[in-house]
Formats: structure tokens, sequence, C-alpha cells
């Protein structure tokens, strides 16, 4: 029950990504023939995932994951592009990878502000307006926040922050495949994406960077990405990445109607079996796979600990965060009185889970509630 922090991989993937360990196991930076098969294996996994997105191929950059592409895109434009200014806006709800690049910024002497966004977590197109300057070099929103599934309109904060003159990233990692993201359309000019979020291999992200504008490079050595990214390319993951898109994409509609089914009758089964249960963010404009769930007078920790002794797994927020349990940026920027703040859990489901599973979950979720309700001090 917890795929918005990571899916299981999709045997086809791991099939196509196999022979890149075992037999194509050239380094794609040599020039011998090995090397060069899987250089131009690099350039077909571009091509092709340029279709999707309609993106030049020649802005794709293959990371690590997306936590380095937004570190690489959001430093490195706004340090590439000093003399358009040294101005930053960010929303309130971004993954912690933004923030902290922001804050990171910040300390460095850049202006960093945060867009707010309303209680159903949208951001707030008039305040944005408000904030830009000429001086603005880039705003960050993400398309779909990772802890409550709220979908941006991404096509008019594209349009505003063009018209006032500044470049647009959005972090896409969680919107894959809910959303059709034309990068010509939207006019995106940077975007992040993550394979594991879409059953993919760990370890394989993508940046795209629109080649018309200034970046400087997170990681520099070899000259790898046209000296956007150094380091020897992890073939593998490339394939494996490039094949969990296309499959998703093919599979789009199907899956999205056998989320969307289980996650509505997971919603009414809640509803029906426990009392003081509430969504956060919008219930409309969210992706079918998420329900984040407030449980009033109980540590969302408590509810987490105790399913994961039952065998289901859940978060309380960001996967990023759950080694500090701080309060989530992105429910305290929702507007939640501070004794709501820590009584919320995260279940983002995905290709595998069964109805079995939600009839399971919702048992159990019953039994623990209620015992620990007895203990609460909160009335």
């Amino acid at each position: 029950m917890d795929n918005a922090a990571t899916t299981k991989i999709d045997p086809r993937v791991l099939a196509k990504m196999k022979p890149y360990y075992l037999r194509h196991y050239g380094n794609a930076s040599s020039i011998h023939a090995l090397g060069q098969e899987n250089d131009l294996a690099i350039k077909a996994c571009k091509a092709k995932i340029g279709q999707i997105f309609q993106a030049n191929p020649d802005g794709l950059v293959f990371t690590s994951s997306a936590t380095e592409a937004n570190n690489f895109i959001i430093k490195g434009v706004m340090r590439a592009n000093q003399e358009k200014g040294k101005h930053l806006i960010v929303s309130a709800i971004e993954h912690p990878c933004v923030l902290n690049s922001a804050r990171e910024l910040a300390d460095e002497g850049y202006r960093v502000d945060y867009l707010p966004v309303d209680s159903d977590g949208l951001v707030k197109l008039d305040e944005l307006e408000k904030m830009m300057k000429p001086e603005t070099v880039l705003v960050s929103v993400m398309a779909v926040n990772n802890e409550i599934g709220v979908i941006q309109d991404i096509a008019k904060i594209s349009e505003l922050v063009h018209k006032k003159g500044a470049y647009f990233h959005t972090d896409a990692v969680q919107a894959i495949p809910y959303l059709n993201l034309d990068i010509k359309k939207l006019r995106i000019d940077f975007m992040s994406l993550s394979a594991h979020k879409f059953y993919g291999p760990l370890g394989a992200g993508l940046a795209f960077i629109n080649p018309d504008i200034k970046i400087k490079p997170l990681i520099v050595g070899g000259g790898q990405e046209n000296g956007l990214r150094a380091g020897t390319y992890n073939i593998p993951a490339i394939v494996g990445l490039t094949e969990a898109l296309i499959l998703s994409y093919k599979e789009r509609t199907a899956y999205i109607k056998k989320v969307k089914a289980l996650r509505d009758y997971f919603w009414t089964k809640i509803k029906q079996a426990i009392p003081e249960v509430y969504l956060n963010g919008s219930a409309s404009k969210r992706t079918p796979n998420n329900l984040n769930i407030r449980f009033r007078r109980i540590e969302g920790e408590a509810i987490l600990m105790d399913l994961s002794f039952k065998g289901i797994y859940v978060s309380t927020g960001s996967a990023c965060s759950a080694q500090n349990l701080k309060v989530s940026a992105t429910l305290k920027a929702l507007g939640l009185d501070s004794a709501d703040l820590n009584s919320n859990i995260r279940f983002s489901l995905g290709r595998y889970n069964t109805k079995a599973e939600i009839d399971y979950t919702v048992k159990c979720l019953k039994d623990t509630v209620k015992r620990l309700r007895q203990f609460t001090p909160i009335v």
C-alpha cells in the first residue's frame, strides 16, 4: 500500500535489462564495437522517450534518480543564469530534494520565495503572479504531489511563468502514467522522473533539459551526456527506465481504471468502518491511486507500525522524510490544525494490489484505530 514510495519492478522490464548485465555490458563511452552498441542503445532509448513526451531527445539526460535530476536542474539553472537574476520560486509542497536545493541556494545569496497552496493543495496562481519579478529565473511546481496526490494545473502555471519571462520546471515523478506530459504543448523547460515509481528499476532517473537554456552541471568528470552529467552510463537502468515508461503509457487506460476502482472501493469501506476520518487534499484533482487520510486523535506513526506488524505497508508522508519524522511540510501548507499534523496515513495503490488486500487492510485498520483511540489523550 506504499507504491508512491516505490513500486515492484515489472518482470518484463527486468527481462529487458538482463542482457545488458550479462552480454551487452560494454562501456558506452568506449570506441570499440561493444561500447558503441550501447551508445546506440542509449540513443534509441532517448528517441523512444522523446516520442512519449514530444521532447527533443538531445534534451534528455539520464541520472541516478529524480532527486539528482531535481538538484541538477534547480541548482544548475540558477547558477548558470545569474546575469538574468537570482530569484527562484518553488511551491511550498515540493519534495524535500527541491525544498532543500532551494535552501542551499538561499544560503549562497539567492532569493527564494515559497508559493502557497490552498486547503486542497492547489497552488495559488494569483500569488504566483504577485511573486514574479523581472529577476525571476525559475519557477518549480511539481505536477503531482507525492504525499496527497494532488494534480496541479501545469498548463496554466507554465503559461503564467513564461508570460513573465521566467523558466518552468516540474517534478513529474508521481505523474506517470496518470498525466499526458506533452513537453512542447505544455512548454515545460525542465522535468524530472524516476523509474522506480512506475515499475522500473531503482537507481534510474531522467532529467529533461531545454537545450536552449543554460545549465551548470552538478556532476563533472568525463563529459558524458554532452558534458551535462558525468559518469559511466548505467545501461541496464536506462534500458529498464525506457521499457517501464513505454509499458506504463501503452497500458495506461486499463491501469488507471483498475487503481481508481480499488481506491474508490477502499475509501468507501474505510468511511463505513471507521469514524472521524478525513481526506487530505482535493478529492477530484488527484491521481486515482492516492488516499491521504487523517485519522483524528491518533499518531500516524502508531498506525503505520501496527499495520506493518500485520504485513501492511503504508507511509505517513514522503519516504525521503521517514528518517526524521518531522511534521510534513505539505500537510502544514494545507493549514491543518497542529493536533492533526501527525495523524495522517498515505495509502498509494498500484498494479499488483488486489481487492482481497483492500478488504484485509480495512479489517486490520478498523481494529488498529479502535485500539489506539482507547489510549489517546486527545479529545
